[in-house]
């Protein structure tokens, strides 16, 4: 009977602690399953959180009217200009000395490949921004503040930026523009035998001989453009130095239209005075900043197109432009042009390299835009629904 009693009591025994393993693993199991759980409401909680910060953090890019309606209600302290300290270097004494005296030659320049600035020396001036134009002048055109100078007194050969005052004359003359004028041989080049595509006998209105003289820098057009002039191409010569006496361009001399001639000379200052005033023409803006232009010759259709690749360029904003080029003058530009705050107009002459002029102006643009100044801007709208 002991016998029996222990192995009943051991049957007890493993039949309580069977028992107790059973809830004790039940009890886990049901940890388990609270714990993973709770895991998977944390989990979704933080992917909520996520996504509620993602729809408030969302930005909804301003509307061209946004956009509008800001600058529109921009208070005058929103609107202040870069800030630079202004910049004036000069080439040596004896290039500074030169005024338009005649040193340089059509014949030396010619022979050596040298521009007047290059055989004067104008090109050791350095400066800051190392530009590649031995005469260079920026200006505010609001305030006539200077924020860069090099050599800008210097008087040199200007080339095709002659057509700037040859427009001016044309427009301030209000010749109608829808009438028929001819080229003739008489605008044939014998000075440098440029190239035309413009042939003798074509007929243009003269419209469309002032939107390539400015433009493409058609030379046939601008010298026709001056033979059309009331009394002939001695009167528009005349009218273009007398111009320019009025605008105080005490350093400019023209004796004809296109600038094909290097006796056609002139200052940095005055250049920037002659681009002050043609911008205040619609009709000079307009054509001086066109990409490109379709005439008819005949039965062809030529199209033209800018001599300035800044034009092009959606980092610029343009409001008027002329380039030149002859080896007496090197390459030429100058420009009307909104950056950094300002309307800033730009004078490059004699520079070296076919695309120099273009990258002085570029320099010059990082140098402004690098300036301390207050942004604009514009409220950015967050979008809760999203």
């Amino acid at each position: 009977m002991p016998q029996v009693q222990a192995a009943s009591n051991k049957a007890k025994e493993r039949a309580s602690q069977s028992a107790s393993a059973k809830k004790s693993k039940a009890k886990k199991s049901t940890a388990t399953r609270q714990a993973k759980s709770h895991s998977r409401k944390k989990a979704t909680e933080r992917v909520s959180r996520k996504q509620t910060r993602a729809r408030v953090a969302k930005v909804v890019p301003p509307s061209d009217r946004d956009i509008r309606e800001a600058r529109a209600s921009r208070d005058d302290d929103d609107r202040l200009p870069a800030r630079v300290v202004p910049v004036s270097v000069q080439a040596p004494a004896k290039a500074q000395r030169l005024g338009r005296t005649v040193i340089a030659s059509t014949a030396v320049s010619a022979s050596s490949g040298a521009s007047f600035g290059q055989i004067y020396g104008l090109h050791q001036t350095s400066d800051p921004l190392d530009l590649k134009s031995s005469v260079a002048l920026v200006m505010d055109q609001e305030t006539n503040e200077v924020l860069f100078a090099k050599n800008s007194d210097a008087v040199l050969p200007i080339a095709s930026l002659t057509k700037l005052m040859t427009a001016l004359i044309v427009v301030e003359a209000r010749q109608p523009m829808d009438e028929t004028i001819t080229i003739t041989s008489e605008d044939v080049d014998t000075e440098k035998f440029s190239s035309s595509r413009l042939a003798v006998g074509t007929t243009l209105s003269r419209g469309d001989a002032l939107h390539l003289a400015l433009m493409s820098s058609e030379n046939r057009a601008a010298h026709a453009l001056g033979r059309h002039y009331p009394g002939g191409l001695p009167a528009f010569v005349q009218a273009m130095n007398a111009k320019a006496r009025l605008l105080g361009m005490f350093d400019t001399h023209y004796v004809e239209p296109t600038g094909l001639s290097s006796q056609n000379q002139s200052s940095a200052k005055d250049l920037a005075n002659l681009v002050k005033s043609a911008y205040q023409q619609h009709t000079i803006r307009e054509l001086s900043t066109s990409t490109d232009y379709a005439v008819q010759v005949g039965a062809r259709h030529l199209q033209f197109r800018t001599t300035n690749s800044l034009v092009r360029s959606p980092s610029w904003d343009i409001g008027l432009q002329k380039t030149g080029y002859i080896v007496e003058a090197g390459r030429c530009l100058v420009m009307q042009a909104k950056m950094a705050g300002r309307k800033l107009i730009m004078v490059f002459l004699d520079s070296t390299g076919k695309y120099s002029r273009q990258g002085d102006a570029e320099r010059v643009r990082k140098w402004l835009e690098a300036a301390p100044r207050q942004l604009e801007s514009v409220n950015l709208k967050l979008d809760p629904t999203s």
